[in-house]
Parts: structure tokens; C-alpha cells; sequence
């Protein structure tokens, strides 16, 4: 089954233009406040229409703007999830789970509710209301009800980021058991990198309503094809670079010339390296003439429960608050050589690096 999106909205901010297919694989719909993340799923959904274009989910048309279809909202077929729940305050969660499914007999519905109740671990909740739930239980409510009528795509807006830490790591479990065995278009909207990145086999990056990429998740992590695409999904690490032959670059900001193994179409401009990739070679190792292998000095660090994030120069000499490269290490490590005298040796891994175009 295949979700096919090709819509253009116009908007006070900035005109939406999506195009794009969602298979069977979660999608994961990453970008910054105001890209256009929400608003592509209202028109997916038929909350809102677009201006032109056409949506498809299997065989069905759902939206054509030359041949004025418009199916409302209830009858797509699609299952809605959205960060704040929107569960129905007067009915319990067994009523809530069972919106829907009126057409069912009374038997079935039970069935359904039922299962639906042990799918999303919401046990003992059935005759609650949601006033008395948490919020990570509502939004298991929520989840069940929006599984309930055997959705054909599901639609999920933001559906972690009201909870707290523990709640959405409890919820992002329950996800991906969920999209293990939905097996059918599955779009899940987030500005959170590591969220995307996790729950999501496909990713697509929106900005100012245009898809800047889509494809494989590993493929853009790891080669993004633009700087603003390499940005938002979280890359920091950049310098200037001119290319001496097709896998020898000579980072301009950095002062450093790389062997680089990934060769792009287009001219680059650019050079990059995400920092969880930044190793740090021994010593030893250091002084064996190992490719990309440098020198550096510690400007500052910070650190969060479980990782180390330095800052670095590449030259002793200079502005001693000025970095040129950041590293994000776990403590273990971190632990192993803090108290090395410096400078210290950086390795930035031909497969590591990428080239972006202008």
C-alpha cells in the first residue's frame, strides 16, 4: 500500500509544495518550527485543502484538485494521532477507543476494544476518564483509538514531545512495536533528530514548505545532499574546501588537507563531519603517519548524563575561546583519555566525512 502526496498550499509565511510516496516503512517527517510539518499532514488528512495537486492512498483518490475530489476527513480512512491527545473528555477510554466503530455489532466492538487495550498496554483504564489519566496513558488512549478502525495510513503529529523523559521513551517503545506490525503508510511528524531518526526507516526534511531531501535515513545522515539539510538533521561540524584531486580536499577553515572517500556530482563547497564520528587516536597510533590524523587542543567542554561534548582547535597558537571542531564522546571513553597531556589527536575517517555543494 502507498501513500502518493503531490499538493501545493499557499500560506501567509511561505508557500507548501510536497511531493513525495510513503510505503509500508515509517516515514519521518523532520524539520524546524514553521517548516510545514503540521500542515502537511491537515492536508493529507482533509482537514485542510490544498490549493492544487492530488493524493492517492492505494488505488483511491482522496484529494484532485482538476477534478474537484475532496473526501472529507472521516471517510479517508486514516488513523490521527496529535500531540495533545484530543481524546473526547465526557466519554472513558473504553468509549473513547471505541469512537468509530458504531457500524460494529455490540460483541465485536467489545472484541476490538479489548485488544486494541492490551495492544497499547492501557489495562485498567478501560472505565476512567481522561481527566484521571497521565499523559502518557492518554496518549496510549489516543494511539488505540486511532488504531481502532483499522486505519489505511496513520497520521502522527508531534506525539511525543507533551510527555517527559521517561513517559516518551515508554510511548516511543510502544511506536515501534505498533509500526512493526502496521506494515502500511505510517507518517510520523517531529523536530526531534534522534526521535526522526529512531522511530522513522524513511526520512523526509522539510524547510519553508519545500522537501529539501527524502530517502533512506542512513543515506541522509550520512551523505546529506545540501548544507541545510546537513544542519537540520544535526551536523555542526563544516569548513570551506577545495578540492586538489577527486578524493584529496584541502579544508580551508580547518587548515587541514583530507583524504575523503565520497565523491559528489556537483562542485563542493563544503566539508563536513558530524561529531558523534570525530575519534581520537592513541598516541602511538597517532605518530604512525595515520590518514587525517591531526593534532588538537581543548577549548572547553560540556557534558550531559551520558556524553562529553569538546570543543577543539587545531592550532596551540590563537584566540583561546575560539573552536574549530566539535566532538561528542560517551564518558567511558571520555574517562579513558581526559588526563592525557595535550594536544591530543583527532581522526576524521575518509568514510566520515562528507561534500556538500554551494
Amino acid at each position: 500500500m502507498a501513500l502518493e502526496i503531490q499538493i501545493e498550499k499557499r500560506l501567509p509565511e511561505f508557500s507548501l509544495e510536497a511531493t513525495f510516496t510513503a510505503g509500508d516503512a515509517p516515514l519521518s517527517i523532520l524539520g524546524p518550527s514553521g517548516a510545514g510539518k503540521t500542515m502537511l499532514l491537515r492536508c493529507i488528512a482533509g482537514i485542510v485543502q490544498p490549493d492544487r495537486g492530488r493524493i492517492k492512498l492505494d488505488e483511491r483518490v482522496l484529494f484532485d484538485s482538476e477534478r474537484a475530489i475532496q473526501v472529507a476527513p472521516r471517510e479517508r480512512g486514516m488513523g490521527l494521532l496529535f500531540q495533545h491527545y484530543a481524546l473526547f473528555p465526557h466519554r472513558t477510554v473504553a468509549e473513547n477507543i471505541a469512537f468509530g466503530l458504531e457500524k460494529m455489532a455490540p460483541g465485536e466492538r467489545a472484541a476490538r476494544v479489548k485488544e486494541l487495550v492490551q495492544r497499547t498496554h492501557a489495562g485498567g483504564l478501560e472505565q476512567r476518564y481522561p481527566r484521571e489519566l497521565s499523559g502518557g496513558e492518554q496518549q496510549r488512549v489516543a494511539l488505540a483509538r486511532a488504531l481502532a478502525i483499522e486505519p489505511k495510513a496513520l497520521l502522527l503529529d508531534e506525539p511525543l514531545s507533551a510527555l517527559d523523559t521517561h513517559l516518551r521513551s515508554q510511548m516511543e517503545v510502544l511506536l515501534q512495536e505498533t509500526f512493526a506490525n502496521y506494515r502500511r503508510p505510517a507518517l510520523l511528524v517531529t523536530h526531534n533528530i534522534e526521535e526522526a531518526y529512531r522511530l522513522g526507516e524513511q526520512l523526509l526534511v522539510l524547510s519553508g514548505g519545500r522537501v529539501a531531501a527524502f530517502g533512506s535515513k542512513e543515506e541522509i545522515f550520512r551523505h546529506p545532499p545540501t548544507m541545510e539539510v546537513a544542519r537540520l538533521t544535526g551536523c555542526k561540524n563544516f569548513s570551506r574546501v577545495r578540492m586538489i584531486s577527486e578524493h584529496t580536499a584541502e579544508a580551508l577553515d580547518w587548515g587541514r588537507r583530507l583524504q575523503v572517500t565520497h565523491a559528489i556530482a556537483r562542485p563542493p563547497a563544503f566539508v563536513g563531519i558530524r561529531a558523534h564520528h570525530v575519534d581520537f587516536a592513541e598516541a602511538a597510533r597517532a605518530g604512525a603517519a595515520v590518514e587525517n590524523t591531526f593534532p588538537c587542543w581543548l577549548v572547553r567542554s560540556s557534558e550531559t548524563p551520558f556524553r562529553i561534548t569538546l570543543y577543539l582547535r587545531f592550532d596551540e597558537a590563537g584566540d583561546s575561546t575560539e573552536f574549530q571542531l566539535q566532538a561528542e564522546v560517551f564518558k567511558e571513553k571520555w574517562q579513558a583519555f581526559r588526563d592525557q597531556p595535550l594536544p591530543w589527536h583527532v581522526r576524521l575517517s575518509p568514510e566520515s566525512l562528507f561534500l556538500v555543494p554551494e
